[in-house]
This record gives C-alpha cells, structure tokens and sequence, in this order.
C-alpha cells in the first residue's frame, strides 16, 4: 500500500499554525498520567485500515480526506511499530484508540478534561484525542503533511508509554517524539509504504517552524516542547537517520 501526501498552498501555513499555538499552548500534546478514569466515548468512523492504493488528488479539502488521511497514518503508524518491536523480540500493542472530539471536556483523561484546540495522547486509557475541527481547518490550510506528523507524534507519546520512557521534564518527552515521528515517517517513505508530494520535506520544516515554544518559555516549564529550532532539528535527525537517532536505549 502506497499513500501519498498531498499539499496545499505554502502561503497559509506558518500563519495558521502560529494562530491555532497561541490559541491552543499546545498543539501536540504531552502524556498524561496514567491515574484516573477511562473515558467512554464512541470510537471515530475513520479509524479503520484504508485500501490496497491510496492516490488523492492534491487540493481537495474534503472531511472524508481528512477521515482517510488519518485512518493512513495511523495504518502506517501501527505497521511501522509493529515492526519495529517485532525486529527487537517484543510483542507490539496498537494504540486502543484515535478519538475525535467537538467540544472542550467531551473527552476527559485521567479525569481532566480536553481542551479544544488540542491533540493529545492519553496513557490512562491508551488513546489518542484531537479536536476534529481545528484538525479539519488545519487539514484545509497546511495540508496532508500536517496529518502525518500529529499522528506520528502522538503515536510516539504511546510508544515511550510502551516502553517505560519517562523523562524529567516535558520538554525531554516532546522532543523525543518529534524524532520519532521523523523516524516513522522517513523510514516509511524508504520503504515506499508512503510517497511525499515535492515540497512536503519544505512543509514539514515550516509547520516545526511555527509550532515551537514561545521564546521567552523556559525550557524546564511543565508542558514545555522546545523552540522551533529544537523542533525542527529533533524531527529531521530522526527522519534523516531513523530511531537510533531518537536515544530510545
């Protein structure tokens, strides 16, 4: 199965992801803690595998694009672990669930409840949340890119959950997952299980770009996740040299 990342005009990105960080702090969440309730919300109509061949379209901006283009990436995501636990003698645990949301708190982890605005994975129940419209609009401006990166990176945070990975500070954590998911994704792309549009490596570069930390953010402030230069450099040194890059011991 080839799938291949569409694009969208350059122009909207930086801007529109800088909005939806000043709007959200936090536009690939941390994991949470592993105490609480698990939440019970219905599972999302778009979490299934996709087809034999994938081939979209550049430019078209429909929800059930995005719907396949996530259900892609978490397909990609799952065979890419898989493997890779399997290459080390481990058994691998797919992600439970990819949960989308609507409003701020209809999906609460570990008792706290999700703000809008946000993706995120949560250790207390083994899911991944995002608020399907700000994901949507996202989607629309900045393009399939986008998509593949939030899921590669939060499917990183259930990873390091996997395998007992608990830095002292957030920052550490997030960074971490950024080169896992360039990991995940640059291996996939040498393995022809995903095909990149000319210029998608650009859009990557400019979306880390316009997520990092504000600069005057401490580096060892809770919920931290490093400058746009730290961002950048974590996510191409893993997708340049794969997850021995990633210090995942």
């Amino acid at each position: 199965m080839t799938t291949r990342v569409g694009r969208r005009p350059r122009s909207s990105l930086a801007g529109l992801l800088v909005a939806l960080v000043a709007a959200a702090g936090c536009v690939v969440g941390g994991v949470s803690e592993p105490e609480g309730q698990q939440p019970a919300p219905p599972r999302p109509g778009g979490g299934s595998s996709p087809g034999a061949e994938q081939n979209r379209a550049d430019g078209t901006t429909s929800v059930a694009e995005f719907r396949q283009d996530v259900a892609d990436a978490q397909s990609i995501a799952e065979r890419y672990w898989a493997a890779q636990f399997r290459a080390s003698g481990q058994r691998f645990r797919p992600i439970r669930r990819i949960i989308p949301y609507q409003r701020a708190g209809e999906v609460s982890c570990g008792g706290q409840p999700l703000p809008r605005n946000n993706a995120v994975y949560c250790s207390a129940g083994d899911f991944i949340a995002y608020d399907v419209n700000w994901s949507v609009a996202a989607f629309r401006q900045v393009g399939d890119a986008f998509v593949f990166y939030l899921l590669g990176h939060e499917y990183a945070h259930g990873i390091q959950a996997r395998l007992g990975i608990r830095y002292s500070y957030t920052i550490q954590q997030e960074l971490q997952a950024d080169c896992m998911a360039g990991a995940y994704l640059g291996d996939s792309v040498r393995a022809k299980a995903l095909r990149l549009a000319d210029g998608d490596l650009e859009e990557f570069r400019e979306g880390l770009l316009a997520v990092g930390d504000a600069p005057d953010q401490p580096w060892f402030a809770e919920g931290a996740h490093g400058t746009a230069e730290q961002r950048t450099e974590s996510f191409f040194r893993g997708y340049e040299r794969s997850l021995a890059a990633c210090d995942l011991g």
